[in-house]
């Protein structure tokens, strides 16, 4: 890597304030607030709207489709399955 060409790459913390979730890991995001982890250590803190603790995907909790409710309400709207 060239010199003064590339941010500043360190530790982070990131936080979901919505799902009391928070992991350190490296990040070239920056923040003024910080927080004092687990080891002693003041951290840089992040916070987030969504991380793998509170998306849907990765909580299983993902909204099913009704795929057959759908099809009904295309047919009822526009008369298909129907020969002319």
């Amino acid at each position: 890597m060239q010199q003064d060409k590339h941010p500043a790459y360190h530790e982070v913390v990131f936080r979901d304030r919505a799902a009391g979730y928070a992991f350190l890991t490296r990040s070239t995001a920056t923040s003024d607030q910080t927080i004092e982890w687990d080891d002693g250590e003041t951290y840089p803190v992040v916070d987030v709207e969504i991380s793998s603790e509170s998306h849907p995907f990765y909580t299983g909790k993902a909204r099913t489709v009704d795929t057959e409710g759908r099809i009904a309400q295309f047919e009822r709207r526009y008369g298909g399955g129907q020969d002319a």
